[in-house]
């Protein structure tokens, strides 16, 4: 079992899913739907999205929809590879002009 770290102020660490094989809707015919959730308040945002999306494209999307209005994450929790969460981060890292 591992250990999942308690936060320690509202969104230091957050879990991230896709949930996909939505029926698509809206003017870009969104299939997909992101979830990020703050562990410390457990407030989750809803983002509506493409399963095919991108590293970079679900960067952007964190950076226009959550990342504009908190500081960066200390820490993402998500079923994702690896190689996946180490992109996102080195995106991350880029748009707030930081060292990863």
């Amino acid at each position: 079992m591992i250990h999942i770290q308690k936060a320690k102020f509202p969104w230091a660490v957050v879990h991230m899913d896709l949930i996909t094989a939505l029926t698509p809707s809206g003017d870009r015919s969104y299939n997909a739907c992101l979830v990020i959730a703050d562990r410390y308040r457990k407030t989750p945002i809803l983002l509506p999205c493409h399963k095919d999306e991108t590293v970079m494209d679900t960067a952007l999307l964190l950076w226009n929809s959550v990342l504009s209005h908190t500081e960066l994450f200390e820490n993402i929790i998500s079923d994702r590879d690896s190689k996946f969460k180490s992109a996102l981060w080195t995106n991350l890292h880029r748009f707030f002009r930081t060292n990863s």
